[in-house]
């Protein structure tokens, strides 16, 4: 009788759950739960190996910063295991490391710290007075007291970005990492910003760089070139120095630092709405990107195929620290190559594909390949994924699992979607919430501040219902904002937001939970615009566009229309070949799928979308440039409510538009 009771509660017991709304969360508890013990595991991993740094002798290899000890500690458990593939050329890991001290005594000597001369101590970040006044200026007082120098690199995905990367660390100097596609102005911002002594660059880009070699040398940059075929005056090659070396190691007390959140890294933003800033990125941080790959679940004996830029943080502290933090292997690939990817994935057995959403949509986009099936792809990580081409990437590639990530280069959260539920980028589960804290805080688009209660508090959203993501800032979760004046960060910290002197990280982006916890990206706040009185998330435009089989590409952004209020959404096009463009299909579309308010009121037909060099569309340009077909060379169109249809936009009618007589 007592067993037929407990069954009947047990049957009855979901029911309940449901009838007071708690089975959506509860049934996936499991998931939550094997999530949360596999990071407690491996945040007491991180923590026991910091603890056999601070134990190891300060004159070993193993005794330093986390980067430096990983690498050597790889050397010695799995000195013959494959590293690194790029090309023909492979590299195990004590081969890495013995590249990366050649690299680290190269920089010391340039610095006037000879091995067995000029002893550091211990604590003292390894560079005395006389020796931290060395050869190269590549040595001078920081913004955090320690005198640690910055070398920018100026390279492209290759093994000798890695291993002067490394020699770096080992050597105690931090390492600015510069996007390649930088010139002129930009690019003596990033270097100015960041306080570098010395670059570091590749002599193919020395042509496109000639013009800024006179102000270059101006800030008194000791000037590299990762090879160098001529001779440029006052460039020295530094692998050829590095080759003179010795291979033996450099002691570790030379990159200890005095606390975990001292800066050692500066990786820069892209840019998209004014120039690039760099983002302090601390020990601790290089340390949790250890965990990155243990987080996915992925195993020593993966293959990792990496193409993303390594000046990018999802390159380098996620592609190769993850890796390295596993003790992998990666492919690293310096550009991108939708053709070659199936080829090169079946030539090294890859099994883990590490993308950002671009990537998989160029893939999905190219014609039916050979080389596609039969593939050993088990697992695709990474971000930015829009749910359109995730389900025809895994029909189409499977069966492979995905695993989309949300994360900032400069932010203190990150989330994961472990239930692989598409289209979320993680969950906002308690126990998630416990051990990676976070918030979803209500915002007001039009003046651009989160919205505050009378006792001026910010609102938690309701299920369902957009919110500016925030964090709190804690010493296990610090902010630690740009290199230059603190003028840079205003706006990315909030204060009092629950509670009297709080402070919160201010991501930046709109993210939805939905009643089951699932977390779904819905736009960048600069990105989505008022029209109509109401809110426009260009992400959800852009989903219901990127439905229509003629349209290879799409990017939506708001433009200014003189005599209303708000920005108006222009949607710019990439056909699909051999398509043309239906503008009476494309208007029944649109008219059927989106509320009158989120109807783009122009497009633009273009050949291809402007993106940032990591694939990031460009749209406050686009914006900018605005809608005058007197300026632009692409086809446009309007949307005529009158007429109920998108036609060309002729002089006449943005004329029209302009006195008010055309009604959009």
């Amino acid at each position: 009788m007592a067993a037929l009771v407990l069954l009947s509660a047990l049957l009855l017991l979901p029911l309940l759950l449901l009838r007071l709304r708690l089975w959506p969360q509860l049934r996936w508890v499991a998931a939550d739960l094997a999530f949360v013990v596999r990071a407690l595991r491996c945040k007491r991993a991180l923590r026991a190996s910091l603890l056999a740094a601070a134990a190891a002798d300060p004159e070993g290899p193993e005794g330093g910063c986390s980067l430096a000890w990983r690498l050597a500690q790889l050397a010695r458990q799995r000195p013959t295991h494959t590293f690194l593939i790029h090309g023909a050329r492979r590299y195990s890991y004590v081969e890495a490391e013995r590249m990366s001290n050649r690299a680290a005594r190269a920089f010391l000597r340039a610095r006037g710290w000879h091995l067995g001369l000029c002893g550091g101590a211990p604590g003292s970040g390894g560079v005395n007075k006389q020796a931290s006044r060395g050869a190269g200026d590549a040595v001078a007082g920081s913004d955090d007291g320690a005198p640690r120098a910055t070398v920018a690199l100026l390279l492209p995905s290759s093994p000798e970005f890695l291993w002067l990367w490394f020699g770096l660390a080992k050597a105690g100097l931090r390492t600015a990492f510069v996007p390649t596609g930088l010139r002129r102005a930009p690019l003596l911002h990033c270097l100015r910003s960041c306080g570098a002594r010395a670059l570091v660059l590749a002599p193919e880009f020395l042509e496109s760089l000639e013009p800024d070699l006179p102000a270059l040398r101006a800030l008194g940059l000791h000037l590299w070139a990762a090879g160098l075929e001529t001779r440029v005056a006052g460039i020295h090659d530094v692998l050829a120095e590095v080759a003179a070396e010795a291979d033996e190691p450099v002691p570790g007390y030379l990159s200890a630092p005095s606390s975990l959140t001292d800066t050692c890294l500066y990786i820069f933003t892209s840019g998209t709405t004014g120039l690039p800033k760099a983002a302090r990125i601390s020990h601790l941080k290089v340390l949790q990107c250890q965990g990155f790959y243990q987080l996915c679940r992925v195993q020593q004996e993966d293959v990792i195929y990496l193409a993303l830029p390594l000046y990018h943080m999802s390159g380098s502290l996620l592609g190769i620290v993850g890796c390295l933090g596993i003790g992998a292997t990666v492919v690293l690939k310096s550009k991108f190559s939708a053709g070659q990817f199936w080829e090169d994935c079946q030539q090294h057995r890859v099994t883990v594909f590490q993308y950002i959403g671009e990537l998989c949509r160029y893939l999905v986009n190219q014609p039916p390949n050979k080389a596609e099936c039969g593939h050993k792809i088990r697992l695709a990580v990474g971000s930015g994924l829009r749910p359109d081409t995730w389900e025809r990437f895994v029909r189409r590639f499977g069966p492979l699992q995905v695993l989309e990530t949300y994360g900032l280069t400069e932010g203190n959260v990150a989330t994961f979607n472990y239930t692989r539920q598409p289209g979320a980028v993680g969950r906002a589960s308690w126990l998630y919430k416990h051990l990676f804290p976070f918030s979803l805080i209500r915002y007001d688009v039009t003046t651009g501040e989160p919205v505050r209660d009378a006792r001026g508090r910010c609102v938690a959203t309701s299920p369902g219902e957009p919110g500016l993501l925030v964090a709190p800032v804690s010493q296990q979760s610090p902010f630690l904002g740009y290199a230059g004046g603190p003028e840079l960060a205003r706006g990315k910290l909030l204060q009092d937001v629950f509670q009297p002197g709080d402070v919160f990280f201010n991501t930046g982006d709109l993210l939805v939970c939905d009643d089951q916890g699932f977390l779904r990206f819905h736009d960048r706040t600069g990105d989505t615009f008022r029209w109509k009185g109401e809110n426009v998330a260009t992400t959800e435009v852009a989903e219901v566009f990127e439905a229509l089989d003629f349209l290879q590409e799409v990017n939506i952004y708001g433009v200014t229309v003189p005599g209303h209020e708000g920005r108006a959404g222009m949607a710019a096009l990439v056909l699909r070949p051999p398509h043309t463009l239906d503008l009476k299909q494309l208007y029944s579309h649109v008219h059927e799928n989106l509320p009158s308010y989120a109807r783009p009121r122009f497009l633009r037909l273009q050949e291809s979308l402007a993106t940032t060099e990591t694939f990031k569309q460009q749209k406050v340009r686009m914006a900018n440039e605005g809608f005058d077909p007197s300026t632009l060379s692409d086809p446009l169109y309007i949307l005529d409510q009158t007429a109920g249809a998108y036609l060309a936009l002729t002089p006449a009618r943005y004329s029209a538009l302009l006195a008010g007589d055309l009604r959009i």
